[in-house]
């Protein structure tokens, strides 16, 4: 392990010191950034299917009232991602170009703006939990579960904002090690409090003794008390090893935390886009929940475990869209234009591999991944028919999301991030309206399968047209 990091450290100070890079040497540094990552997305995902699980039991109701508000809560928390990396794609590149001193006080001020930001999401959330539910149309009975889950998860937003924060500028470091390893850690312990809150104490078989297992008892609150208490305790550790274990970035007595003008424009620059694009993609995503909505309880249900169970497949794509991140950004920081091209094309045609194996075994597994989540019959069987559908789109799924994290790399966002918007609101929602009618969710699982496949084209045309590449001496000069 400690042989592996000191390689990492060694081809990343090649990249700083322009010294060449064999194509093994690029390969192998690709594949040591993306596996930490990758393994933690799929340990989050697979954590993920024990916590629906465990609200599955509980049934249709209770899983209905927690798929009603996720996109609302992606969205909160796609806002926050934004504006951590805003700062984190600054720090890619200073440290790229060996500015250390100046990507620490980049570090001190996002600090500052995490702070007064995320109290301004907190806000905002906690005026809008009340009538939530009833815009987006759902059933009487599940909109108080609902209510009672937003409220919670939105009391936790200063958490996640420092953790996406930390581990954004962890990875941009070049150390995917550790916020993987934490990430992982959140999600077992998300597993561990949501096993103490959701369920009433019991009664369990261990080791052919019967153990009394405590419980709180308190259904959906509980899931969203174990989720904020997990979001707590790892985002005080990420704080932590940021601020006083990292060797490139950590608090140094002196450096100022008021905010720079050229920092904090810079970050808009970069965030802002991006931002809007989690705004207008989840945007779509409630109206989404909006048109499955009047189609019933077992729809929504079996909408929202067909999403967790899809996420799955496309997770590991992120964990290489984060390493494209670090290694584009640090590789136009030494102005090194020719690795830039080919850490981009490398990373997406790995991540396109990775999701094309994983889409083809979602395939198959469909009927078990569902029945993982519920115990529901209907709820199974609808939920599988769609993940069948969506198993065809995800090579072009993963084009898009690791091509995205290329781009953002090098601070090319506004581009993307009206690419997404354009598709996801011209293409999948236009579908999604024709064919709601005639085939219920099947129609908006089939418009979301086209409408990803339309969009990983349009990244990859974007990607190998290569316009993003010409601008970066202007954004070096930003620096």
């Amino acid at each position: 392990m400690e042989k592996e990091k000191n390689q990492v450290k060694h081809l990343l100070g090649k990249i700083r010191g322009q010294q060449e890079l064999s194509l093994r040497e690029q390969l192998i540094l690709v594949l040591r950034l993306s596996l930490p990552a990758v393994l933690a997305q799929i340990t989050s995902i697979i954590m993920q299917y024990i916590d629906a699980s465990m609200v599955g039991s509980l049934g249709a109701e209770a899983s209905a009232s927690i798929g009603l508000v996720s996109s609302t809560t992606w969205l909160f928390g796609g806002v926050c991602s934004a504006a951590a990396i805003g700062f984190s794609v600054q720090v890619a590149q200073l440290i790229g170009a060996g500015k250390m001193k100046e990507a620490g006080s980049v570090l001190q001020q996002s600090l500052l703006c995490a702070v007064l930001f995320s109290g301004i999401l907190l806000t905002i959330g906690m005026v809008i939990s009340g009538p939530l539910p009833g815009w987006l149309h759902a059933e009487v009975s599940i909109r108080a579960d609902a209510v009672s889950y937003f409220r919670i998860y939105i009391l936790s937003i200063p958490a996640i904002q420092l953790n996406r924060l930390a581990g954004n500028m962890l990875q941009c470091s070049g150390n995917m090690r550790l916020p993987s390893m934490l990430n992982v850690a959140m999600c077992f312990l998300d597993v561990i409090f949501n096993s103490l809150l959701i369920f009433p104490s019991r009664t369990v078989m261990l080791l052919g003794k019967e153990v009394l297992l405590p419980g709180a008892g308190l259904g959906v609150t509980g899931a969203a008390l174990g989720t904020a208490l997990s979001e707590l305790v790892i985002a005080v550790c990420m704080m932590y090893f940021l601020c006083f274990r990292d060797k490139h970035l950590h608090l140094v007595r002196g450096n100022s935390f008021l905010i720079k003008r050229q920092y904090l424009i810079r970050a808009v620059k970069i965030a802002a886009p991006i931002a809007a694009e989690h705004i207008f993609m989840c945007g779509a995503m409630i109206a989404t929940t909006r048109i499955v909505a009047p189609l019933g309880t077992i729809a929504i249900a079996a909408n929202s475990f067909a999403i967790t169970a899809e996420s799955l497949c496309y997770m590991p794509g992120y964990g290489i869209a984060d390493a494209a991140t670090t290694l584009v950004g640090q590789s136009l920081g030494a102005g090194r234009k020719e690795l830039v091209r080919k850490f981009a094309r490398m990373t997406v045609w790995l991540g396109i591999a990775v999701m094309t194996v994983t889409g083809a075994v979602m395939f198959v597994a469909a009927p078990v991944m569902m029945e993982i989540l519920t115990p529901d019959i209907r709820i199974q069987e609808l939920g599988a028919y769609v993940l069948r559908i969506e198993a065809f789109a995800e090579p072009m799924f993963a084009a898009s999301i690791v091509a995205s994290g290329a781009l953002r790399g090098a601070g090319d966002t506004l581009i993307p991030s009206l690419m997404n918007f354009f598709s996801i609101w011209c293409v999948r929602l236009f579908l999604a309206v024709i064919l709601v009618k005639p085939y219920g969710l099947t129609g908006v699982w089939v418009a979301m399968c086209v409408e990803l496949c339309f969009r990983g084209l349009i990244f990859l045309i974007r990607l190998y047209r290569e316009k993003w590449i010409k601008k970066q001496e202007g954004r070096k000069r930003e620096l």
